[in-house]
């Protein structure tokens, strides 16, 4: 299991969520840096508390530095230069549970397009700097590369929208003939641990494994 370094609010409840979320994407966090306040301009934190970070950082060791809340692309190029770290916002750890958890082939496409709009949205950022000369490169590229690099993300969620296209034709067909044998449609909805699937065993006479883990969140995804 890799390590982390976690950067999350000051409430109880908050702290003990990130840590689940940090668990169930397999990270053991080895330090919780707890802050009133998560969305300075340039880093998210005040440029005081990078000082500290990096402290930690040295003590530390951790893998990735998980940081609680959405970053702005600038401030995670910002934060990933000043550490020399890699950095896992909010939403970018969430999509790391959803990969290790899908099971079928199209929910691994939906992941996998998630995941590169998330891409997508970072490469237009450093693109931008290495167009302004802000940027000399990044991940050892130069701008020309970097040019590659975002189109490349754009051809594969091309790709991906297109595998879409067709299982999405191909779950239409299933739904409308299971309408046509007079089966409803219904959706269960609900946060973690709410009991989504007793209920689902409930009304459907089914066994489907509750989750055992409280502790990991998002331990469960289903698709039909």
């Amino acid at each position: 299991m890799n390590s982390a370094v976690l950067i999350t609010y000051d409430q109880d409840s908050m702290i003990d969520e990130a840590v689940a979320l940090c668990e169930s994407a397999d990270y053991k966090v080895k330090h919780v840096m707890k802050q009133g306040f998560l969305q300075k301009p340039k880093y998210g934190l005040s440029g005081g508390k990078i000082e500290d970070l990096k402290e930690i950082i040295s003590t530390v060791k951790p893998d990735v530095i998980v940081f609680d809340e959405v970053l702005k692309p600038s401030q995670n190029y910002n934060l990933a230069s000043e550490l020399k770290m890699e950095i896992l916002d909010r939403e970018a750890l969430i999509l790391q549970i959803f990969e290790k958890r899908s099971s079928s082939a199209e929910s691994k496409l939906q992941v996998q397009l998630a995941q590169a709009r998330y891409e997508m949205s970072r490469a237009r950022e450093r693109v931008r700097l290495a167009r302004g000369g802000e940027q000399p490169g990044f991940m050892g590229l130069g701008t020309f590369e970097v040019d590659v690099y975002y189109n490349e993300i754009k051809r594969r969620m091309i790709n991906i929208k297109s595998k879409l296209a067709k299982s999405g034709k191909q779950r239409e067909l299933h739904r409308q003939a299971r309408k046509r044998l007079g089966f409803k449609t219904i959706s269960l909805a609900g946060y973690t641990s709410a009991g989504k699937t007793t209920l689902f065993n409930t009304l459907t006479g089914e066994q489907r494994e509750k989750m055992m883990n409280y502790s990991r969140l998002f331990q469960l995804l289903y698709e039909e």
